[in-house]
């Protein structure tokens, strides 16, 4: 890693980062664009739905999208070094090093045919001159860190033989293996029940404070960002669409889109029976994107300018990190989201205030 690092730059920061895969049906741009910096031990959340490219993003970052279809471009700036060009074998230095990753699907991700304590040794080993008994150690302790019980027993244990939440720890454990200034969760909670996930996310939250880790979570769920990080990204159609600190996002959101996914979690201040509230129509096709804002056709509230011309993702105001890419007026996009919070549906919000601007 390079020695000349400003301590004070940001742990990682990506700049422009263009994503393609060339496939029979065309060149599909998965990320365009997209900017984003994690402070040293600062958690971030990248959230939108599948095919947004959030997850696309981070593997690039973590050099595992690398492929003879894909066209990669921009930088991603770690401890001073760019990822994007670094070597394959510089790269299989810092991964599980320096940064880690936990994926979504655990049992996928730990060999079914050997116990649990030999992969988290074998991981340790990878990166660290330690003997056999010492990483086993480590194993040990890593297991219990994470809270699997009897961790001694248990490391003798395959994968199947855990439970989903287990296996999910498992991999935590190996992520934490060799304490990485960077941890990457992919979706860790997605195929576990509900309290599972608390615990998941209540783990994460507690060893990132602990260890001083700068933590990305990537989900589609913006109650799950809530619960561990500072600050958030949406996308959608490969572009983070706004940008803000946690409490921003969640008090003042400002593009459509958040609020759709907002409006998508369900509440304990409203009535049992009554439905959650889907985004209408589809994402635009990542082959040949709109011209104009790529939300434009979901929209309820569609400036006309937005058809055709492409917003850019521009500060909402000077008082705090906080940005938007959206034709609608500061003034507009607050009185919709307070109508909104109201329990007003987005075809009501439309009408008055298409009575109100005397429009149409």
């Amino acid at each position: 890693m390079t020695a000349a690092a400003d301590a004070s730059a940001p742990l990682l920061e990506v700049r422009d980062l263009n994503v393609s895969f060339a496939t029979e049906d065309g060149l599909v741009r998965a990320v365009d664009g997209v900017n984003l910096k994690v402070g040293r031990g600062q958690s971030i959340g990248i959230v939108g739905e599948s095919g947004s490219g959030k997850s696309v993003s981070m593997l690039t970052v973590m050099g595992l999208s690398r492929s003879r279809n894909a066209q990669i471009s921009g930088t991603a700036v770690f401890e001073g070094e760019d990822l994007l060009v670094a070597s394959d074998d510089d790269m299989r230095r810092i991964r599980g090093d320096e940064i880690a990753m936990i994926f979504q699907d655990p049992l996928s991700s730990l060999h079914p045919f050997y116990k649990v304590g030999w992969q988290l040794v074998e991981a340790i080993r990878a990166h660290r001159d330690v003997s056999k008994g010492q990483a086993r150690a480590r194993a040990v302790e890593l297991l219990g860190l994470v809270g699997i019980p009897s961790p001694k027993e248990r490391a003798d244990s395959y994968p199947h033989e855990f439970s989903g939440g287990m296996r999910q720890r498992a991999m935590i454990a190996m992520a934490l293996a060799n304490e990485p200034k960077l941890l990457i969760a992919d979706e860790p909670t997605t195929a576990l029940d509900v309290t599972v996930q608390a615990q998941i996310l209540e783990l994460i939250a507690r060893l990132q404070q602990e260890l001083n880790m700068a933590l990305v979570l990537i989900t589609h769920d913006l109650g799950v960002v809530a619960e561990v990080t500072e600050e958030v990204n949406v996308m959608y159609a490969g572009e983070v669409v706004e940008r803000g600190s946690t409490h921003g996002i969640f008090a003042a959101p400002q593009h459509p889109y958040t609020w759709g996914l907002l409006r998508s979690i369900p509440r304990l201040d409203r009535p049992r029976h009554e439905p959650l509230v889907p985004i209408p129509g589809r994402p635009p096709s990542l082959v040949d994107p709109p011209p104009g804002c790529r939300f434009y056709a979901r929209c309820p509230y569609e400036p006309d300018e937005a058809r055709e011309q492409h917003p850019d993702l521009e500060s909402v105001s000077d008082e705090e990190d906080h940005s938007v890419r959206c034709f609608l007026a500061a003034s507009t996009r607050r009185q919709i989201w307070e109508q909104l919070k109201q329990g007003k549906s987005p075809d009501q919000v439309k009408r008055e205030l298409t009575v109100e601007t005397g429009a149409g």
